[in-house]
């Protein structure tokens, strides 16, 4: 019976929502780092980015909206990716799914930290206890943390890419050198965070030079897994076996 039941299964259906749905990461991401954050954010000028944020408050919400739906999506694509990956190691496929589960729960909370300008910027009458300057200053340190929580937040990523590019290279169904990117992507992020948060001169000269290899890494499997998929008879010779002797 399970055997059938794992027959029955579409790796291809899998990896092609796969592939969409990490695109949709992929997009959302960018867009709010290169058209909302980006262009609002003044680097220590916090009376700027201030007034950046408040010229189009919507703007600003839909930033945050936007990376809500790429967390939304990270969920499905981490079942998928353990669909597709358990046939070499259930066990670190289960790893890598801890690892992003971990990621996206601290990247969710940490989105808080960009709501806090619209409630500091606002016309609120007990935000009349402070000076302008004051707010300001507390508005720009919560963008700080923000930045700070993502680095930490990539960490987990980075070590979920890790686990996944050894998976994708041990597979046989998928090519050995999206494994391989995976991997360098994986130290990418594990790198530029922790220089972010420990020694910050470092960091500033990583980015974003040290975050293009990562995009190359995984804008290659979102469009293998949309274009290519999986090679179907490989995936299905190393599940059907575990399925015997399950």
């Amino acid at each position: 019976m399970l055997a059938n039941r794992s027959a029955e299964i579409s790796p291809q259906l899998y990896a092609r929502v796969g592939g969409v749905l990490y695109l949709i990461i992929i997009t959302a991401g960018a867009t709010g780092e290169l058209f909302v954050r980006g262009p609002s954010v003044v680097s220590g000028n916090a009376a700027a980015t201030a007034h950046n944020i408040m010229a189009s408050p919507s703007l600003w919400r839909a930033g945050i909206a936007g990376d809500l739906v790429m967390h939304v999506c990270d969920v499905p694509l981490m079942v998928i990716f353990y669909v597709l990956l358990r046939p070499v190691n259930s066990h670190l496929a289960l790893l890598a799914v801890l690892f992003n589960l971990t990621q996206t729960a601290v990247l969710v909370a940490n989105k808080l930290n960009l709501l806090v300008p619209i409630f500091l910027l606002g016309d609120a009458e007990y935000l009349k206890a402070f000076t302008p300057e004051q707010l300001q200053a507390l508005s720009y340190v919560s963008l700080r943390t923000h930045d700070n929580g993502f680095a930490m937040g990539l960490v987990f990523f980075g070590a979920a890419c890790l686990v996944v590019g050894y998976l994708i290279s041990r597979s046989g169904y998928l090519p050995r050198t999206l494994g391989v990117l995976m991997q360098v992507a994986g130290v990418c992020y594990i790198t530029n965070s922790f220089a972010l948060v420990v020694w910050p001169p470092l960091g500033a000269k990583l980015f974003p030079f040290i975050l293009l290899p990562p995009l190359v890494a995984e804008l290659s499997l979102a469009l293998w897994l949309l274009v290519k998929g999986v090679d179907v008879a490989k995936w299905k010779a190393r599940i059907l076996p575990r399925a015997h002797l399950s």
